[in-house]
Formats: structure tokens, sequence, C-alpha cells
């Protein structure tokens, strides 16, 4: 989260500094980590000589210190599966998916779209004005829809904040539909209808014969689950079948 108001103590706001140094921060902080360990291999080598996974390892590191040296996060560094899975457990900081908060006062949002655009060229930016957001979450929701509408607010910050981290980690959900209860199940996008039925259930996924399918958008224009059918867009698909974002599935299933 970066400061897009002026404050009497910390003085004026420099967002798109700020980032600049958190990121310095996260890129010196695993580049320290890398080379310590690369040291301590080397060390070992005196004991005896190296092992395979240690080979692996050290070669995964010494890509991963080159990369950081020019100031890129390891999120843009390919590494083999043999090479992440030597270096997984140090959990480094820029491997991490990353977002980027500005938070504005009332005065200055909307209109920060050149910080925005210098801010995503380090990661995914969004705006914020926290102190609206405070007042925002006080409020029931007839009051709460007439001053986003104010301040030209389509969605509260909680709502754009999650579709956003979903779309970084890229995430999708679809939804199954009971007497009881609508749900929403979360998958990997591109992932199949025979994973999104194992999500469900593996029974599910066991017996899969097929999903049908029809999209929450046709369901709202259409009104029913009787017109879309009607429409023509109820479909039957397969398990290779890739889910999309905010597809209705319901599996049928035999074992």
């Amino acid at each position: 989260v970066v400061r897009n108001f002026d404050n009497a103590m910390m003085g004026q706001a420099s967002p798109v500094n700020d980032a600049n140094k958190i990121n310095e921060e996260l890129l010196i902080a695993d580049l320290i980590l890398a080379e310590t360990r690369i040291e301590r291999i080397e060390k070992g080598v005196h004991k005896g000589p190296k092992t395979v996974a240690q080979q692996i390892e050290e070669k995964a590191l010494r890509k991963i210190v080159a990369h950081l040296n020019e100031m890129k996060p390891l999120r843009q560094l390919y590494l083999t599966v043999d090479e992440e899975k030597a270096v997984r457990g140090f959990q480094f900081l820029t491997h991490k998916p990353l977002m980027i908060v500005l938070n504005s006062s009332e005065d200055n949002f909307g209109k920060s779209s050149a910080i925005l655009q210098e801010l995503a060229a380090i990661a995914p930016a969004i705006e914020f004005a926290g102190n609206f957001e405070m007042e925002l979450s006080q409020l029931n929701d007839d009051e709460a829809a007439l001053f986003m509408e104010d301040m030209g607010i389509s969605a509260s910050a909680r709502d754009r904040l999650t579709r956003m981290a979903y779309e970084i980690l890229g995430y999708i959900s679809f939804f199954t539909v009971g007497p009881d209860e609508v749900r929403a199940w979360n998958i990997r996008r591109g992932d199949k209808a025979l994973t999104a039925a194992g999500a469900i259930h593996t029974d599910l996924a066991r017996g899969f014969i097929r999903a049908e399918c029809f999209h929450y958008n046709d369901l709202i224009e259409l009104g029913s689950e009787k017109a879309v059918k009607d429409s023509g867009r109820f479909r039957l698909e397969g398990k290779e079948y890739e889910v999309k974002d905010g597809d209705i599935l319901s599996i049928r299933f035999n074992v």
C-alpha cells in the first residue's frame, strides 16, 4: 500500500518512489538469502563432493542471483521443475504474487491515471480512497450505494481487491445451484470440467459423465433456467471442456 496524499508528519506524497523502494528492499532481501546459501554450499565442498541435489540447488541459486542483480523480481524468472523444487523452501519474497494499492485522498481519487501507469510497470495496481472506504463500511447498503454514486465508484474496495487478487492468482469461480443453496467454487483459470467436478467432490470426478453448463450472464439476461434452455444456450460438455469464470455447472456422474 503506497500513500497518495500529503501528510504533515510524512510530507509530500511520492507513491512511485515508495513502491520502488519497497521493491528494491524485497529484491535485496532475496539476494542476501540466495548469496548466503551459495556461500554455505561452497564451504561444504571441503567436507566432500556435492550431491546431485546440491548441484541442482546451486545452479538454481546462481540463476536467481544473476536475475536479482538485474533488479528483476523472481516472478519473472523461469526455473525448471527440479530447480523450482530445490529452492521452494526459501520462500523468496519477490517470487510471491504482488499487487500495489494506491491509497488516495478523496480530493485526488480518480485523477491518478499517470501514477497508476507508472506503478503498473512494477506490479498490477489499483486505487482506493482509504478514508472514504472506512466511512463506507459503517453505512447500510442504501446509504453506501448513494455515497459510492457521488464518488463515481462502481464497487467497494473489498470487491475490487478480491476481483484483482483472483486475477493475479489465476483463479476463477464457477457455481452449483440446488434447492438448498447456491455455491461458488474456486479453480484455476484453464482448468477442465473434470477438475471442476473434483473440486465439488472426488466421486463426481471419478464417475464423471457430462457437465450441464450455462453462464451466469445468460441466466441474468434471460431470467430463468428454462429460458436459457429455450434459447439454446444450455449445453452438455465433456471432461475436456475449459470452465469459464461465471459458469453454472451441474455434474452428471455415476459411481
